[in-house]
């Protein structure tokens, strides 16, 4: 019987008159409530969808009851497509636009590549597409990031005459940029008759993700119209390639012409300013998000934890975390890593313990934290650890970055020859970064035999990173082997490498001031000699004594101490306390490199003195230096 279905309903309703048939349906009122509220909307498969069409036949209600997009995605990709279409054809209704409810459907859910399926199977039944048809399949290729059928749909549209449709020239160049094929969406955009901000915006936004700046910026520089998405592209864009300054130069242009920053922009601004260090920006973005009603968005947030710790105020990520209703893994993880780098060890290992409670599992990114704060509190057995419950408690298998984590955590603590035996039993390969660490720990304590095991490896990993050569020869020449930290000069020089300056910057009032090791071409340079020598009194009567020990260079005395006071962080602290007078504003200062032992001496000195907290963000963690102490507890 249910297979005779479709030909019933011509067979069966004739035969009833109108008494008969509203005799009926008066009868089963009650039975067609629970029809319509059980089964009607709820069928899932062609054979209940039978079931019902045999019921409506039974109780002489039309097909137009039925909820035509459900017998569309049941039906769509099994054999009863034909079914599927008779009902269409009896209701009178579009099959076209049918299907493309289905096909939308599709490309949004979770199995995209049924839209793709579908496509063929109307195209096996001759079923017309249009624009919107085209438009959903291409929007499933682009989440399935699938050329080849791509291409396919591509050649369909332009068989059909339909790529005078501004839209799916769009959907079209959106597949064949974020498929990587630029040189395919460069020629279609080239070719296009007509373009809008949409156009422009793909491309642009591809071209950004993928480091072709210049071609960005030129397209950018030419647009006709752009809007807040344009800018938004290009300032993300230039945080994703490591160019945060320009970044936040179009931020400001962007301002200036009046556009309020949404969401979006908001966490790319953010990011720029903690690549950065520029607190005030970010704390006027904050500010903006606030008042925006953004502070609900967990990726903002989140971006906030990570911008107050770069920029060296943890109490003020520590105030975001705690305002978080819902915490993430990522905002767990953020701040664990942020109190490792600011020396609150303790803190970090107490916070993971608090996630764990609160139900939640960490991933890589959080044992990277927890790594991090092992080993800049030397905490070698806890470090080792949860180095091992990573895998066996977790899950989690460790990256390059994990094992980098525990060949510094050894290095650090001297245990070198453990740390060695470590990088050998990897069952990764040992990159740049895992022997420099180890070469890193032979600097700290002073073993040349393990450094040059470890340099022999660097000259094949990285031959042309200037920082493990400097080490080297530091090392060499704080052992008095003369002509060995010589020669590894000579080979720098022969190599085109130069030793990278020292560079310290600090902000004041907005406005970025770089110093490096030695410099006199700041406009305030005298007022900043004056100011140390008054400070170097002090110093003394604190019983500073120079550690001339860190200059490597074969010099008098009296030349090494005038080499350490022209060092770029005693030259930035200096201009901050100049600048500024309020003795309750914290001095934050940016190095490129490591900060070295007598200006970390010095620091934790003045910072008594001048009774101010000094904030410095070198190249591995931040120093607090507050009361004559720093966070770092003298272990960095």
């Amino acid at each position: 019987m249910v297979c005779m279905i479709p030909s019933m309903s011509r067979c069966m309703l004739p035969s009833l008159n109108t008494e008969q048939r509203q005799s009926l349906q008066s009868s089963s009122k009650p039975f067609l409530g629970t029809l319509k509220t059980q089964l009607l909307h709820k069928f899932n498969s062609p054979f209940e969808l039978k079931i019902v069409h045999a019921l409506l036949i039974k109780t002489g209600l039309p097909l137009s009851h039925l909820p035509l997009s459900r017998v569309a995605s049941v039906c769509a990709l099994t054999p009863s497509f034909l079914y599927a279409q008779q009902i269409f054809q009896q209701v009178g209704q579009s099959e076209t636009f049918t299907w493309n409810c289905c096909l939308r459907d599709f490309a949004g859910s979770d199995t995209p590549f049924d839209a793709i399926l579908l496509f063929y199977q109307l195209r096996r039944h001759n079923v017309w597409p249009d624009s919107f048809t085209f438009s959903f399949v291409l929007k499933a290729c682009v989440q399935l990031m699938d050329i080849s059928h791509g291409r396919v749909i591509h050649a369909l549209v332009v068989k059909l005459g339909l790529l005078s449709n501004l839209v799916l020239q769009n959907v079209i160049l959106h597949l064949y940029a974020s498929c990587g094929e630029m040189s395919d969406a460069i020629l279609l955009f080239d070719k296009m008759s007509q373009r809008d901000v949409v156009t422009w915006n793909t491309v642009i936004t591809q071209l950004m993700k993928r480091g072709d700046i210049d071609l960005a910026q030129k397209m950018f520089s030419e647009m006709p119209d752009r809007n807040l998405r344009s800018w938004t592209a290009m300032i993300a864009g230039f945080v994703r390639c490591g160019k945060p300054k320009k970044a936040i130069d179009l931020f400001t242009e962007m301002e200036e012409l009046g556009l309020k920053p949404n969401e979006a922009t908001v966490v790319a601004v953010l990011a720029a300013c903690a690549d950065l260090g520029a607190l005030d920006l970010g704390r006027r973005i904050h500010d903006h998000s606030d008042k925006s009603g953004f502070k609900a968005n967990i990726l903002i947030s989140n971006t906030l934890i990570d911008m107050y710790i770069k920029c060296g105020c943890l109490e003020a990520a520590r105030g975001v975390f705690e305002g978080i209703k819902e915490r993430t893994i990522v905002s767990w993880s953020t701040m664990i890593q942020g109190l490792a780098l600011h020396g609150n060890g303790d803190e970090a290992l107490e916070l993971f313990f608090k996630m764990i409670q609160a139900g939640l599992n960490p991933n890589s990114v959080t044992f990277i934290g927890l790594l991090n704060a092992c080993s800049h509190m030397g905490l070698i057995n806890e470090g080792r650890a949860f180095f091992a419950s990573m895998t066996r408690d977790y899950a989690i298998i460790p990256s390059i970055e994990h094992y980098g984590c525990m060949v510094d955590l050894l290095s650090r603590a001297g245990l070198l020859q453990e740390a060695y035996d470590f990088i050998k039993r990897m069952p990764i390969k040992p990159n740049a970064a895992i022997w420099g660490a180890l070469l890193g720990g032979c600097k700290v304590h002073k073993n040349i035999e393990m450094a040059e095991v470890a340099m022999r490896h660097l000259h094949e990993l990285d031959p042309h990173n200037d920082g493990y050569y400097v080490v080297l020869a530091n090392i060499y020449s704080e052992a008095k082997r003369w002509d060995d930290a010589a020669r590894v000069r000579k080979l720098m020089r022969e190599r085109g490498l130069r030793k990278t300056l020292g560079c310290s910057s600090i902000t004041v009032e907005g406005l970025v001031h770089e110093f490096v090791a030695g410099d006199d071409t700041h406009p305030q340079s005298e007022e900043i000699v004056k100011t140390w020598n008054k400070l170097l009194v002090d110093l003394r009567l604190k019983g500073y004594v120079p550690k001339t020990s860190v200059v490597l260079l074969d010099l008098e005395e009296d030349e090494k101490e005038k080499f350490l006071f022209g060092h770029s962080e005693k030259l930035a602290l200096v201009f901050g306390l100049i600048s500024l007078p309020d003795a309750g504003e914290t001095v934050r200062i940016f190095k490129n490199l490591r900060v070295c032992e007598d200006c970390h001496a010095c620091f934790k000195l003045l910072s008594e003195i001048v009774n101010r907290e000094i904030v410095v963000r070198d190249r591995n963690r931040f120093h607090c230096f507050k009361d004559g102490s720093c966070s770092c507890k003298d272990y960095w």
